[in-house]
């Protein structure tokens, strides 16, 4: 018998639950525990309902092209509740000199695959436009050295494609600055199309025809839950033994003794064979400290960001069509991004009414913590009117907060990961998973956790009907 502590009930301590209880209802010997420090489950990922609306405190999706997330929804049985975006609507808006302008059709996150939307577009200057049609001359190159995003699309397609599409893009996903994230850890598919076919116009254009080829079905950019991605969370916790969740248990530690580790909590101290830390790099650092310095140096060393969502709910709205709008650094705001809720997703707010979803980070508001909520949101209204001359009376407004919510995979970061790794294997048992390493988004961190219990046991991982 294997007896198994998780450390964290985010969504990638739950999925590890989730995935050990499965093992253990089909035959395998198999006990677990889950310590959670806060007194809720589902980390940053929490839903409010309120007049109708629905009100996501974090994440709002995931990527339909990462299935993690859609096939743990069907084995709990909710499958039938994910839902697509809007893609039929689709637009996204740049903040360029003050002004909204869309993004082109064709320009797939930083690539264009068509002609005349580019020429046409007052995103990019002329000589931006003529690095893009140089762009296809660009040859494959072996394998380099990590380096930031910035100098990656720089190299391909100029400073103005970096400042007003790249920066924004991942600013909006991390929290953080292109010029310090690295390209091999946040973009590694574009990393092996330079790889293969050296330009990225040619590799985009050959995969969009063989997509064409193999009449696959264009799939929505983004999926979410009928009635918000708590449900997620619900649906986890409904599967799961309440006996094995402990919330409130704000002082977690372990020592290896033996040839177990005792665990010791509010529960009492607790003898067990794997540890599955599920937490933010600097609070594994803090429990791996006494452990392994070297290791907990490392992972201390992962920066994070805080962030900040500021919902407004209107009875009605006068907006542009489409999904919102990205502000890039340039422009001298403190807000990152918009998204137009009510526009994005179906569900998401009474029909004629609009639901405005305003996105901050301590990147950009560096004292965040020391902005009210009131604060906050005259700040994101005074945006609103500046960027849209958008003056509408809220009917509510809500505020969320996340401390060191999103990690920076800096320069480097693959390399550090490892290391990072060989440390851990010196540690029988120890497994980190979640958003510090392999990924921040939610089929992510569900991929993390299938992986650890796989490496615990392989019956972990066969289907079981729930």
């Amino acid at each position: 018998m294997k007896h198994v502590a998780i450390i964290g009930g985010g969504i990638a301590g739950l999925s590890a639950a989730y995935y050990l209880e499965r093992a253990r209802k089909n035959g395998a010997g198999i006990e677990w525990m889950l310590f959670e420090k806060s007194n809720r489950f589902g980390g940053v990922i929490q839903t409010e309902h309120r007049d109708g609306y629905v009100l996501e405190a974090g994440p709002d999706s995931f990527l339909t092209a990462k299935p993690e997330a859609a096939l743990l929804s069907s084995e709990l049985g909710i499958g039938d509740q994910l839902i697509g975006s809007n893609d039929a609507q689709r637009k996204t808006y740049i903040l360029v000199k003050g002004h909204l302008v869309a993004i082109p059709e064709g320009l797939e996150f930083m690539v264009p695959t068509r002609i005349w939307p580019m020429v046409r577009t007052s995103l990019f200057s002329l000589s931006t436009k003529v690095r893009m049609l140089r762009e296809r001359g660009i040859q494959s190159r072996s394998q380099q050295d990590d380096e930031s995003v910035a100098s990656f699309v720089q190299r391909h397609f100029g400073q103005e494609m970096v400042d007003r599409v790249a920066e924004p893009l991942l600013a909006g996903v991390y929290g953080g600055e292109a010029e310090q994230l690295s390209v091999n850890a946040v973009l590694p598919r574009f990393v092996e199309m330079e790889r293969e076919h050296g330009s990225l116009v040619r590799a985009s254009l050959a995969a969009r025809k063989q997509r064409t080829r193999g009449g696959v079905s264009p799939q929505p950019l983004f999926t979410s839950l009928r009635k918000g991605m708590q449900q997620l969370v619900d649906a986890l916790l409904s599967f799961l033994p309440p006996n094995s969740l402990h919330a409130g248990q704000d002082d977690v530690s372990f020592e290896r003794r033996g040839n177990a580790w005792q665990v010791g909590s509010r529960q009492g101290s607790q003898e067990f064979d794997e540890i599955i830390l599920a937490i933010p790099a600097p609070a594994a650092a803090a429990l791996l400290q006494p452990l392994r310095a070297e290791l907990a140096g490392m992972l201390g060393g992962i920066q994070y960001t805080s962030s900040a969502a500021v919902l407004i709910a209107f009875d009605r709205a006068d907006l542009p069509p489409g999904f919102g709008f990205l502000v890039p650094r340039s422009e001298g705001r403190k807000m990152l991004a918009c998204t137009f809720v009510h526009k994005k997703f179906p569900h998401r707010a009474p029909e004629g009414s609009a639901l405005l979803r305003c996105f901050f980070s301590s990147s950009r508001v560096r004292k965040m913590s020391g902005y009210s909520d009131a604060a906050l949101l005259d700040l994101a209204q005074r945006e609103l009117q500046e960027i849209m001359d958008f003056t509408a009376t809220p009917r509510f407004a809500r505020v969320f907060r996340w401390e060191c919510a999103l990690p920076q995979y800096a320069v480097g970061h693959p390399q550090r990961v490892a290391q990072m790794e060989k440390h851990l294997a010196e540690l029988p048992g120890v497994r980190l998973i979640g958003n510090s390493l392999y990924g921040v988004g939610i089929s992510d961190c569900i991929k993390s956790a299938q992986q650890a219990v796989g490496a615990i046991t392989s019956a972990a991982l066969q289907p079981a009907s729930v």
